[in-house]
């Protein structure tokens, strides 16, 4: 068994190494070794293969790569765009007018593709080239999308979810359940903050008339349809215990292959590229977490769990204090490490001391990916930022990050009070599944 001070040495090895650039999976590996070598020998260094094959055959690793060729069927048979324009027909006469449309298409968005990149580069593409014939503020346009695209993961089916159940061996079940209603709260916190920033300043966005009937825009609701009956039969099959989480992900794709025909787009092209994008996105996220097998099982080995168990006895917090200790460390580790990085990274070594702490698996793991999230939008790294720049291809960068600014605040008061209300993540699943 190591001490602390040695297993915080190695983590701080491990974030030195990503800050360089080296690549998560690969350090993750390479600790591993290292430690099962030193301490082990090569007895240790030989048992990782089984660990390895054991922990990659998990049923529950199928989800990713389905719930990821789900998000590229429908993104590319057009469902996203016609979900956009019908959303913006009853969302403009807000205050607010279309930035609302980017919220409320990105959380639907999200709750078939399961990606706050893919989120925000989908509903960038719809977008901006709307935007571009108005007289919104664009920064406000540009964090208004940066923040939608920040419910990808936390919304169900978020693949960050998947990932996080499987490292820490919790029910994706429930933490589908967890992140539901914070979820739902986020989004109408971020439409909350779009009034508000409109009423104090009208000129970012202006009202502007509605031109279509009544009759066109009721019809137009039918393009809404899609993403409701994917998520409902995905959340409804798993909530009701008629499947599993990869069950329903494996329902949702062959659901995804009619519509795809109804819009006129599903073809053996069509379905090659997603294949393609999907393979490429699913080899990337199985690397990491791969690295992070290795690592847990090296760490478990050495007893980490019971020295960082002892040392939070030490500490004598809380559990609502350690959970604020927690959030300082993630807000300002996301303004260095991408979020894919920073959740499989600290996982082994913060797992654990959650866990000593008695804070309930389910809800740390909703406050996890928030955190991630939250990390997505936080200059100068936050992947979404780079992604919504690299669609809209002109301006400075800068205009983002100033954009995010009041959304980014947004997300810490939805982080705090989760803190303190923690019944909004646990109430959901004490109720479907107790």
């Amino acid at each position: 068994m190591i001490d602390i001070t040695t297993a915080g040495i190695g983590f701080a090895l491990m974030l030195v190494l990503m800050a360089f650039g080296l690549h998560i999976g690969t350090v993750m590996f390479a600790l591993g070794i290292l430690g099962a070598g030193l301490f082990f020998g090569a007895p240790g260094v030989n048992a990782l293969g089984v660990v390895y094959f054991e922990q990659m055959n998990a049923d529950l690793l199928m989800a990713l790569p389905l719930f990821i060729l789900l998000g590229e069927i429908l993104v590319r048979c057009g469902s996203s765009e016609r979900m956009y324009h019908s959303l913006s027909d009853w969302l403009n006469p807000l205050p607010g007018g279309l930035l609302h449309t980017n919220i409320a298409a990105s959380a639907l968005f999200s709750a078939i593709s399961g990606s706050s990149v893919a989120t925000a580069a989908t509903i960038s593409t719809v977008a901006l080239p709307t935007f571009r014939k108005k007289s919104y503020d664009v920064r406000v346009v540009l964090g208004s999308i940066a923040a939608g695209g920040s419910l990808g993961n936390l919304i169900p089916p978020g693949i960050a979810i998947i990932i996080y159940g499987v490292l820490t061996n919790t029910s994706v079940a429930r933490l589908y359940a967890a992140a539901t209603i914070p979820g739902a709260v986020l989004t109408v916190m971020f439409m909350a903050c779009i009034v508000i920033m409109a009423l104090w300043n009208p000129a970012i966005a202006p009202r502007e008339p509605v031109t279509d009937p009544l009759s066109v825009r009721l019809w137009r609701l039918v393009d809404l349809l899609p993403p409701l009956l994917v998520f409902a039969i995905v959340m409804g099959s798993i909530y009701a215990g008629w499947a599993t989480a990869t069950e329903a992900a494996a329902i949702s794709v062959i659901v995804a292959l009619p519509i795809a025909a109804f819009y006129r787009k599903l073809s053996i092209a069509m379905l090659h590229d997603a294949y393609l994008s999907t393979i490429n996105l699913t080899a990337l996220s199985m690397l990491i977490l791969a690295g992070a097998f290795v690592l847990n099982f090296v760490l478990g080995m050495l007893g980490v769990t019971a020295v960082l168990g002892k040392f939070v006895a030490t500490l004598d917090v809380t559990s609502t204090q350690l959970l604020y200790i927690l959030f300082v460390f993630y807000v300002i580790l996301g303004t260095f490490f991408e979020t894919l990085p920073m959740l499989v990274g600290t996982l082994p070594l913060v797992f654990p001391l959650i866990v000593a702490a008695n804070i309930d698996p389910v809800l740390f793991g909703v406050f996890l990916v928030l955190m991630c999230e939250i990390s997505l939008i936080s200059p100068p790294v936050g992947m979404t930022l780079y992604v919504i720049q690299a669609v809209r291809n002109e301006g400075s960068i800068s205009d983002v990050f100033r954009g995010t600014v009041p959304f980014f605040v947004t997300m810490l008061l939805m982080t705090i009070v989760l803190i303190h209300w923690q019944d909004m993540a646990l109430w959901l699943p004490r109720l479907a599944f107790d």
